[in-house]
């Protein structure tokens, strides 16, 4: 393994520390990272979601921001504004706290369609426009935003066109017996979240470590063969029909070619992270549910069966065959 790779390695293993029973929310989380995506988590609350970006972004040297979401917030407060200086005589842009390098969108939902652009456009553009000016974000930038599956009173769901900017749409469940116990002596030895900085055998990474990670990561091999199959994969989501035709009244609308281009990298982030130099066929399917979830559209016929997208890409995965 390279330096960089025993560094995410280091990073796993200190935030699976902290964030006890949530190992695949941990590590999609770190592969949307070095993806340079965003990520959606649904889950109930609780279940250490704000805790899992905040240490992520303790443990790199990043800027945490918390935006939580509310049926009256205005666009303005996520992306800043212009304040009239009256020393100055002239209009001065204060940031807002999408200028960091975290964002946890807390309840995306709870907040109207406008906001939402807002947060939308500044993850799709890594921009922010105000006045006439464009203001960069971060080099370093990853927003996961958050949605309650238990209230739906109040609530502006987001439409698939907007889902399809986030690389990764994650579910969460509750954490096992055995982890709750684990849970309860952190909490009773902890009390408070310990500095990566103070802790024995961690270094905390910089920006530049990502970025380097990153860089290493997406030239993991990926055979033709496996590109073909990734291919055939989505394009299965388009055209069911054309391997199965139970398939063909259950699936709306497919993925788009952001899809094939999200597999890709999270597959041989994925593989890299496990230690490979190549992409294997489990690498793919590791990732691929939190990839097409969001994507795969099911008709009301489906929805009305009780068919989710969890079970057509189950589905796709039996009948789109292995190379």
């Amino acid at each position: 393994m390279s330096e960089i790779q025993n560094k995410i390695m280091a990073l796993t293993e200190f935030m699976n520390s902290k964030i006890i029973g949530q190992k695949d929310l941990v590590k999609k989380m770190i592969i949307t990272m070095l993806a340079e995506g965003h990520a959606l988590v649904e889950g109930a609350p609780g279940l250490a979601k704000t805790k899992a970006i905040k240490t992520l972004a303790d443990c790199i040297s990043a800027d945490f921001s918390r935006i939580q979401f509310t049926p009256d917030l205005l666009p303005s407060d996520i992306t800043g504004s212009e304040i009239y200086t009256a020393s100055k005589g002239e209009f001065e842009f204060r940031k807002g706290p999408v200028f960091a390098n975290m964002i946890l969108a807390d309840e995306i939902n709870r907040a109207p369609a406008k906001v939402q652009s807002a947060l939308l456009e500044a993850m799709a553009e890594r921009q922010v426009s105000i006045g006439g000016k464009r203001f960069a974000l971060p080099k370093l930038f990853m927003v996961m935003a958050t949605q309650n599956p238990i209230e739906h009173e109040g609530t502006y769901n987001l439409p698939e066109a907007q889902l399809d900017r986030f690389l990764m749409y994650i579910r969460i469940d509750q954490p096992t017996a055995d982890d709750e116990h684990k849970i309860l002596e952190l909490v009773r030895g902890e009390g408070t979240f310990i500095n990566p900085q103070k802790q024995k055998n961690f270094e905390k990474l910089a920006i530049d470590d990502v970025e380097k990670a990153t860089n290493e990561a997406l030239k993991t091999y990926l055979s033709k063969e496996l590109e073909e199959y990734m291919v055939q994969l989505i394009v299965a989501t388009r055209h069911p029909e054309k391997y199965d035709a139970n398939l063909a009244g259950q699936v709306m609308f497919g993925a788009s070619p952001r899809a094939t281009i999200a597999l890709d990298r999270c597959a041989k982030i994925h593989a890299w992270m496990s230690g490979r130099e190549f992409v294997t066929p489990e690498d793919i399917h590791a990732v691929i549910y939190d990839i097409l979830r969001h994507r795969v559209i099911l008709s009301f016929e489906a929805q009305a069966d009780g068919y989710t997208s969890d079970d057509i890409i189950t589905k796709l995965l039996t009948i789109v065959p292995l190379p």
